[in-house]
C-alpha cells in the first residue's frame, strides 16, 4: 500500500508542473506486483490507474541476462525480472497502453533512441 501511496503522491506532484517527466515506476506497477505475488488487486487501485493517466507510449525495457546483476536495490533472481517483465507489459497493455521496447544497447545509444523516439512523436 506505501508504493501505491507513494504512486499517487509522485502523479499528482508531477502532473501539477509542466514539462516533461519520467517515471521509474507508476501505479500501473504496483497492480503489476500484487498480480505477480498473486495478491487481490484493490478496486481503487484499478480506478486510480483508469483515471490517472500516464502518456500513452511507455518505454519498457527487457531484462538481459548478460547485464544483470543483484546488488542492494535489485534483489530479484533474473528469473523474477523476467516474470515481472511479462506482467508488467500485460498490466500496462491491458491498460491501454502502448510499449516502446528499448532496446538491448549502451546506455548512451538507449538515451538517444528514447530523444528520437521523443522527436518523432
Amino acid at each position: 500500500m506505501a508504493m501505491f501511496k507513494q504512486s499517487l503522491k509522485d502523479f499528482q506532484n508531477v502532473s501539477e508542473k509542466s514539462g516533461l517527466t519520467f517515471f521509474d515506476r507508476g501505479i500501473p506497477d504496483v497492480i503489476g506486483y500484487l498480480k505477480l505475488c498473486n495478491i487481490s488487486i484493490p478496486e481503487t487501485m484499478w480506478q486510480a490507474a483508469k483515471e490517472k493517466r500516464y502518456y500513452p507510449k511507455v518505454f519498457i525495457t527487457p531484462p538481459w541476462k548478460s547485464i544483470y546483476v543483484n546488488d542492494a536495490e535489485r534483489k530479484q533472481t533474473f528469473e523474477e525480472a523476467v516474470a515481472t517483465y511479462h506482467i508488467m507489459k500485460e498490466t500496462y497493455s491491458f491498460l491501454g497502453y502502448e510499449l516502446v521496447e528499448l532496446p538491448k544497447t549502451t546506455v548512451l545509444k538507449r538515451a538517444k533512441f528514447i530523444l528520437n523516439y521523443l522527436l518523432i512523436y
